[in-house]
């Protein structure tokens, strides 16, 4: 149908180059969004005013910080309700703009629908999983003592696990939403204003970061606060509160499950679409980038928010959701430890401190405002200059609010100043987060010396700058690593000196320290990522520009905004590697917790001498080339159906070229949305199934041989080795191709030859080596380090 559409909506391609039929043929919008939109309005305010009053009622009787928390989230919303309001108020262009917004807006909601349909069904099967090992596993001494019977803890987990991954989905689908809507505004907006279209764009990511991070934060919380009034915690004969966040596990593995596959299907979809695409049409053909000649250029187009938006919300959810859950373990079990009276503070503190997130980020959203530039032709200021204008506002704001969030939460009697401590941590995270994203720009910004130098490389040929790229690659993973590991140690020894100690005087708050930390380096997250959804909206504007042949005045504008997109991209992804190996970290600690809870013996270390524990940790970093592999070429096979079904179409098709034939865009579109679906599904069940399996058979290996807890060493050293060999890999990846993407902008701006040069074809081929890595294997990796972390704390009695 969509493809009829294609062929019969437009008339005459010669006379009409510049018309372009909506793709559309029926809705496509997600089921709970349709039922939602049948409901009569003053119904539906009704529903919402019932669900908030209930919402307030919980949290109500959890605890006052709750209902600070959730007051945050809604008035976020409302907020976000109003950058939503202003963006689509915005005009949309021309017709012919309008036209090219329609068709990728729908091949973007078609294919998130058949995939997001594809995972659900994985995630209910996954489910029925859990449930039934969570039915006939042992139970905790906590358990026991609290009379949370076996099948309530199931139930529980299943729900959260449930609850997650809807709550994952959601975002995904808020951050393709807003992408396929402001694309073309932005677009409009670059024909009067260099800094009008940069607000538009800042404005719509900000929408879907607000959103994003609050339903993060709010999910959590009401889960908190529901568990915490069915279960009647801290009564007589009860759970106490310092339990309650390891029922929450699961909300963070449904969210990491989504995340992966959203992750995975996204990136295969958007990078074979972009690799097919620039390798005949650039290369071979030597058309420009979204010429609208190229065959493949709507699926790319539709790629950038299947990839980048979709599943970047789907991940940033599932982070904010890991290092939330695993700092309020960590905070419980502190405040066991030290006996403090109320460790309501201790267990909240993630809460609020992304509450204030949501404030301050919003603040540093508004500080970018719009101005009209009066030669309409370049921009007045870097738009990389006033992204981090903004950046700077919001590190200042978060600064402050967790000095009070500190003082506030964290302040008690046993130890008057560990709080001050604990904003030091806080300070170290973000301190660290504002490294990471100076680093990774250093790297991949065409404005510093590393990519100046690859792109020279190109100069003396395509084997040359592979050679260059993949050494700028591994370099730069030590800056990271060098501020990841004095993070770690600062943070800890901050936490350890703090003056907190447990009954035997030993001190408790190293660990707490690093969860501080970990807080810090989020305590800016909803801005990051409204930086990283301003990228893919930058390069759909541009496409839109290209393929309605607006003039070259409004594409360069709009070249500027997708080289600073892309420098964008590569930083949060950066930021999310580092932000990835701290709660790694953590969630590893409440593994080992978790561990010797069920075993109801000390678990504390894990000694790599031993044969078997030293295979796990071969097998985890096996684990990461190999899911690395599968990522890649999954793209590559895809690619290659892309290249030759453009390249059949420009010999079949010869009009092409000369716009008297219209190319099939459809065809291609159906290519990598069905490859796409087949080819996530091999990688994720590894990253899924490894653990697991690894976990049971030394399990039983160590039954056979007297060492009950064999299993469970395996699976802990398989985690910290998949950790790190999974961060520095991913380090790589990210960076390396998106200095190979900005090594080649930098070539087009006109340096080097510039476009149709030699030089710049090799540096489309480095481009091309660089796709699947920085925007598949790369970004699936951090999320795969966190799930392995998370599956392991849900499947702990599997390996017992």
């Amino acid at each position: 149908m969509m493809d009829d559409a294609m062929e019969n909506g437009m008339g005459s391609y010669q006379e009409r180059p510049r018309t372009f039929p909506s793709m559309r043929s029926k809705s496509h919008y997600p089921l709970i969004f349709r039922m939602l939109l049948g409901i009569n309005a003053r119904v539906l305010v009704v529903l919402l005013l019932l669900i908030f009053g209930a919402v307030f009622y919980v949290g109500a009787s959890t605890s006052p910080i709750i209902i600070f928390v959730f007051s945050i989230c809604i008035i976020s919303f409302f907020f976000s309700v109003y950058l939503t309001k202003w963006v689509l108020a915005k005009d949309e262009g021309p017709p012919e703009m309008v036209q090219i917004s329609e068709a990728i807006r729908d091949g973007a909601e078609g294919f998130f629908r058949t995939q997001y349909g594809t995972i659900s069904k994985m995630a209910m099967v996954l489910a029925l999983v859990i449930l039934g090992i969570y039915l006939f596993r042992s139970t905790t001494p906590q358990q026991e003592s609290s009379g949370l019977s076996r099948s309530t803890s199931a139930y529980i987990t299943v729900a959260a696990f449930l609850l997650g991954a809807l709550c994952s989905g959601i975002a995904g689908y808020i951050g393709m939403w807003v992408s396929v809507r402001a694309n073309v505004r932005v677009s409009s907006a670059a024909r009067r204003s260099a800094r009008e279209a940069l607000q538009i764009a800042v404005r719509a990511g900000g929408f879907s970061a607000i959103v994003v991070v609050g339903m993060a934060v709010i999910g959590v919380a009401v889960l908190y606060a529901t568990f915490y009034v069915f279960l009647e915690v801290d009564s007589p004969g009860s759970m106490k509160v310092t339990d309650l966040p390891l029922l929450l596990v699961g909300y963070g593995f449904g969210a990491s499950f989504v995340a992966l596959f959203a992750q995975l299907g996204g990136g295969i979809y958007t990078k074979a679409a972009d690799v097919g695409a620039d390798l005949v049409g650039k290369v071979e053909q030597g058309i420009p980038e979204d010429d609208p000649r190229n065959p493949a250029v709507i699926a790319d187009l539709v790629g950038d928010n299947v990839g980048d938006c979709a599943a970047r919300g789907a991940d940033l959810f599932e982070s904010i959701a890991a290092e939330i859950i695993s700092a309020m373990i960590l905070g419980g079990t502190m405040a066991q430890r030290c006996k403090i009276e109320d460790p309501s503070g201790f267990i909240l503190f993630p809460l609020v401190v992304h509450s204030f997130d949501l404030v301050v980020s919003s603040i540093g959203i508004l500080s970018i405002r719009g101005t009209r530039d009066p030669g309409l032709i370049v921009p007045i200021e870097d738009p990389m200059a006033i992204l981090q204008k903004g950046y700077s506002v919001t590190i200042v704001l978060a600064v402050l609010t967790f000095g009070v969030s500190t003082r506030w939460l964290l302040y008690t009697e046993q130890a008057p100043s560990a709080w001050l401590n604990f904003a030091l941590c806080g300070l170290v995270g973000i301190m660290t987060a504002y490294a990471f994203v100076w680093i990774t720009k250093y790297y991949t910004d065409y404005k510093h010396e590393p990519v100046r130098v690859l792109a020279l490389s190109s100069a003396t040929g395509h084997g040359t700058n592979i050679i260059a790229g993949v050494s700028l690659g591994l370099e730069s993973t030590a800056l990271p690593v060098l501020v990841i590991s004095i993070a770690i140690i600062s943070a800890f020894w901050l936490g350890h000196t703090s003056g907190l100690v447990d009954e035997t005087g030993s001190p408790t708050g190293g660990l707490f320290g690093t969860a501080v930390a970990t807080m810090g380096m989020l305590s800016t997250a909803a801005y990051v990522l409204t930086m990283d959804m301003f990228g893919p909206i930058a390069d759909n504007a541009g496409g839109i520009v290209e393929m309605s042949q607006q003039p070259e005045s409004v594409r360069e504008i709009t070249d500027v905004l997708d080289a600073v997109g892309n420098t964008t991209k590569a930083t949060t992804k950066g930021f999310a590697i580092g932000s990835a190996a701290l709660a790694s970290f953590l969630l590893f600690s409440a593994y080992m917790d978790e561990v010797a809870s069920f075993a109801h013996v000390s678990f504390k270390e894990v000694d790599i001498a031993i044969p078997e524990v030293f295979i796990g940790g071969l097998l985890g970093s096996m684990l990461i080339f190999l899911f690395s592999a599968w990522a890649c070429s999954a793209v590559g096979r895809t690619a290659q159906e892309v290249v030759n079904e453009v390249r059949r179409q420009f010999v079949e098709r010869p009009g092409i070229m000369e716009y008297q034939e219209k190319p099939d865009y459809g065809r291609c579109v159906a290519i990598v949305a069905s490859a796409s679906l087949r080819e996530m599904i091999k990688p994720g069940a590894l990253a899924i199934i490894s653990p697991v399996v690894i976990g049971f058979i030394f399990r039983l290996l160590g039954h056979y041989t007297g060492r009950p807890l064999l299993g469970a060493k395996v699976v802990a050293s398989m985690l910290m080795f998949a950790t790190v060999a999974g961060i520095l890999m991913a380090l790589f990846l990210n960076t390396a191709g998106g200095a190979w993407d900005n090594a080649k902008k930098y070539i087009e701006t006109g340096a080097l030859g510039g476009k149709g040069s030699d030089c710049h074809k090799a540096a489309v081929t480095g481009d091309t080596v660089g796709d699947p890595f920085k925007d598949t294997a790369g970004p699936s990796l951090h999320v795969l380090i966190k799930m392995l972390a998370t599956i392991t704390l849900v499947m702990a009695p599997v390996f017992l």
